[in-house]
């Protein structure tokens, strides 16, 4: 045999041995669907949840509910649930905004939209396959996320931040999407567009108003926060250039003060701070909240003109909170976590919420 022959002969030897030993091609969808079917083999059938048993009522109750089944067809995605986050006022939602009559059916008043965990199950081209670490906020109309197991859509999740705890991810979802909406979204302004404007921001150590004080910081705008008189240091320290105490600062006083006004103002409280806000904006200026219509809140004899004033409602965006994922991965922007309570202490948790007074977003934990 010629030395050429030889060699042929051997590579083709050496391939179909080869071919004996090697393990077969398993393509990725297949590991994924073999890792779901682990995962959910050993579901239970029933899960702890907390409960509203009444609407009209503010009491919560551990129970037992079914575990949910995820319909594919609607994005839908099975979620073991670590942590989720209470909203102040959110026990009284659907006495006063009841979910729309499809909705309504299949809704259990399980409290807390906002939620971190580790998906079980997924349509076959999400995003978020088994095993993903997502979070997000999930929409009122459906049964919340205080529970073992829980439904979130594509549209809603996000991959949580590389180094980003359980508890400092249920903190992000509502306070970081409405900051993000107000000023990129609703205000109409493209990151980029705030280098030179001036944004005030009421109530800006709470949980939206620390989001919207950094968000617009990063943005490049030069940021004005309001807040009581212990929290100063803290609004500073996140990027305001200068922070005024509600309790002793005259707005209106302070916005007759040459170069004082600003282009954007976003309320996050109401009432009283919403109305004196009214006398800070430029004639053009925009003035938005998410507590209550600004109008309702107009002052006597107020005089500007052309000032463009809403009230919004954030929705459940898992893009925005994509792009609030990346600064928080790039160290630019922090979650603001006040106190995390275990399961079995949720009471204390919403009485921590309601009472007013915590420093940022309160975590309850669902499972280690």
């Amino acid at each position: 045999m010629k030395a050429s022959s030889r060699f042929l002969f051997n590579i083709k030897s050496s391939i179909t041995k080869s071919s004996r030993t090697l393990p077969p091609i398993v393509p990725r969808r297949s590991i994924f669907n073999q890792r779901a079917k682990i995962m959910t083999s050993s579901l239970p059938k029933t899960q702890r949840a907390l409960l509203q048993p009444d609407p009209k009522s503010t009491s919560i109750i551990i129970t037992t509910l079914p575990v949910p089944t995820p319909d594919f067809s609607k994005d839908e995605h099975l979620i073991k649930v670590h942590t989720v986050s209470p909203c102040n006022g959110e026990l009284l939602w659907t006495a006063n905004f009841p979910p729309p009559a499809e909705f309504a059916a299949a809704k259990s008043l399980v409290p807390c939209d906002d939620v971190a965990g580790v998906v079980i199950s997924a349509p076959p081209n999400s995003p978020f396959q088994p095993g993903s670490k997502v979070y997000g906020r999930t929409n009122y109309y459906r049964t919340g996320n205080a529970r073992e197991y829980t439904i979130g859509t594509t549209e809603e999740l996000a991959l949580i931040p590389e180094g980003l705890s359980w508890a400092n991810a249920a903190t992000v979802g509502l306070s970081a999407l409405t900051a993000w909406q107000a000023l990129f979204v609703q205000a109409g302004i493209e990151d980029g567009g705030y280098r030179g404007k001036r944004v005030l921001v009421t109530a800006a150590s709470g949980s939206v108003g620390s989001w919207v004080v950094q968000l617009a910081k990063v943005a490049g705008a030069e940021v004005i926060g309001t807040c009581g008189p212990d929290n100063i240091d803290f609004v500073r320290s996140l990027g305001a250039s200068e922070v005024l105490n509600y309790r002793s600062e005259d707005l209106k006083a302070w916005a007759e003060g040459e170069g004082k006004k600003v282009d954007i103002v976003i309320d996050t409280i109401g009432r009283k701070s919403l109305e004196d806000a009214w006398w800070t904006v430029k004639d053009g200026g925009l003035l938005m909240s998410i507590f209550q219509p600004p109008e309702s809140a107009r002052p006597q004899g107020y005089k500007g003109k052309d000032v463009k004033n809403f009230f919004f409602i954030m929705v459940p965006d898992g893009k925005n909170l994509a792009k609030v994922s990346k600064l928080l991965e790039e160290g630019k922007v922090k979650p603001n976590l006040d106190s995390v309570f275990p399961f079995e202490k949720f009471e204390d948790a919403f009485k921590r919420v309601e009472g007013g007074h915590a420093k940022g977003k309160v975590v309850i934990e669902i499972s280690n």
